[in-house]
């Protein structure tokens, strides 16, 4: 099982290995165009999220998560009753609940990934360099830093920027983290931090929302910066929106309509968990992205 998914999630490489076998002959049948989303939906009257149970800051069985406040926003705005299919973020994670017509909707997936259709983005985040406040790493904003060569980098291993470290010289100094773990039990992103804390490496690297999050919660100790100026390896910015089955356009034209009207309370959700929003510039979005929509 992994830490992210998204993604999820480890969230880009988890849905590459989650590829094969996802949706049955039913998921690409004629599109119904009539508007009626009862021919999409496994209940109009429920909004019902496809979740894994224990992934914060994403999502948990609690709704702690932003995904979950997210899906507790647009259920209101929806009118709907509230549901969750909760399964592991792990291989077979979209074939057992979105391509199995579970449930309707994963609030979080990468744009661009043919596992499902995507939503219009409603965040664009990347990738972070963790250091503790004091290190005299603070302003480090790319892993090609001359800095960053002889310390030890966390990394979890399979993940895009872990080409980037080893393009860079890191990976001999490196210190790796699983990326296929049982979350019930084991967090790679919580390990990482811990081992920050603990002196035990100099600076991690973590997806943006799980960087953010733990940074939130440790205070004024950590600092994040976003990794938005990597001139070499995959690139680390992605867009995220939510994922519905190919078949169903009705509830995507739906859910594209709420993202537009609804930016800037998603804004809120997302920074009140410390995910670092980017705008199509790269450069930071901060509370001034935040207003109160109808």
């Amino acid at each position: 099982m992994t830490e992210a998914g998204r993604h999820r999630r480890w969230l880009f490489s988890l849905w590459v290995l989650m590829a094969s076998c996802v949706f049955g002959d039913a998921a690409i049948a004629q599109t119904n165009d009539t508007g009626d989303l009862s021919f999409e939906l496994v209940d109009p009257k429920v909004l019902r999220v496809c979740a894994d149970p224990r992934n914060l800051p994403f999502s948990n069985e609690k709704g702690e998560g932003f995904e979950n406040k997210l899906a507790e926003f647009l259920a209101d705005k929806l009118q709907k009753k509230l549901d969750y299919v909760f399964f592991p973020q792990a291989t077979g994670f979209v074939r057992m609940t979105l391509g199995a017509h579970r449930c309707d909707v994963i609030m979080g997936f990468p744009q661009g990934d043919d596992l499902v259709q995507g939503t219009n983005p409603y965040y664009r985040t990347t990738y972070a360099l963790v250091v503790k406040a004091g290190s005299g790493l603070e302003d480090v904003d790319t892993l090609e830093d001359a800095r960053l060569k002889g310390k030890h980098v966390g990394i979890v291993a399979g993940t895009p920027p872990a080409t980037n470290m080893a393009i860079a010289g890191l990976m001999g100094d490196a210190k790796p983290y699983p990326l296929m773990i049982d979350t019930r039990f084991d967090s790679s992103a919580q390990a990482m931090i811990d081992d920050l804390a603990a002196g035990k490496i100099d600076a991690g690297v973590l997806w943006g929302p799980m960087a953010g999050y733990y940074a939130k919660k440790a205070g004024s100790s950590l600092h994040v910066t976003p990794l938005v100026k990597e001139t070499t390896g995959p690139k680390l910015v992605y867009r995220i929106g939510m994922g519905v089955r190919p078949a169903d356009q009705n509830w995507k034209r739906q859910l594209n309509k709420l993202i537009q009207e609804n930016q800037g309370e998603i804004n809120k959700i997302l920074l009140d968990f410390g995910v670092p929003l980017l705008d199509e510039s790269d450069r930071p979005l901060g509370a001034e992205t935040v207003k109160k929509t109808p």
